[in-house]
């Protein structure tokens, strides 16, 4: 029996394909397009779990696709670019991705990638009652049973990653987590090596819950440490 439905989005058949036969071989349910409007179609009409989208295609591109997606749903999307560099990264996800790869990539690091935002995806939607259904810090009020998450009063939409990433520090406000602290709870994965993927985040975060990102007052910096929310 099939596992979870993904969509693969890639204008380079043969890239999609050898994505498409590591997923299968997997056991997950796979579906393709070669260009983003084909792909929205899908997405449209299917019950997709995971959605691996590249960026550089003709007509609209994955970045496009992935604002739409957002719009109505909070399902994991990882992003495959040939282009490496920070700025591209900061763009892609703060496009609301949740994950970047970059081409020419390992199949068996995708798949790596795709099993870990499959398993934080199915965390969130199965929340247990059992956990407070609400955080309240500051000014910053945190659903947990509908995933909403108001700041000031306004209603903010969250990917998955940022979700999980601002619950992590409003649950134990004036605790300061560094940012391998941070990656390992949210990625559920031991951080390797240095990366800025955690920082990433966190500047997009505070674009959507701050009401001056440059002046932060909710997520505060602890300079040399990690970041925290005040009690």
């Amino acid at each position: 029996m099939p596992k979870e439905s993904i969509l693969v989005v890639d204008d380079d058949k043969e890239i999609a394909d050898l994505v498409e036969i590591h997923l299968i071989s997997d056991g997950y349910k796979v579906f393709k397009a070669n260009s983003a409007k084909e792909g929205l179609e899908i997405f449209q009409h299917e019950d997709l779990q995971l959605l691996i989208i590249d960026i550089m295609m003709p007509e609209m591109d994955g970045l496009e696709m992935c604002e739409i997606v957002r719009q109505t749903s909070n399902v994991p999307i990882i992003m495959l670019s040939a282009k490496s560099t920070e700025l591209d990264k900061i763009v892609g996800l703060g496009n609301g991705a949740d994950d970047y790869v970059v081409k020419p990539f390992s199949p068996l690091e995708l798949m790596a990638r795709v099993k870990s935002q499959l398993r934080r995806f199915t965390t969130f939607n199965t929340t247990t009652n059992a956990k407070k259904n609400e955080i309240v810090v500051t000014n910053l009020r945190i659903d947990l049973e509908n995933h909403n998450v108001f700041a000031y009063d306004k209603e903010v939409k969250l990917t998955p990653i940022e979700f999980k990433m601002l619950t992590l520090l409003a649950s134990n406000p004036g605790k300061v987590f560094s940012t391998d602290e941070i990656f390992e709870q949210v990625w559920n994965e031991k951080i390797y090596e240095a990366n800025n993927t955690v920082m990433v985040h966190i500047r997009r975060l505070r674009e959507k819950v701050e009401l001056n990102p440059r002046n932060a007052q909710l997520i505060k910096t602890v300079w040399g440490v990690g970041y925290k929310i005040e009690k």
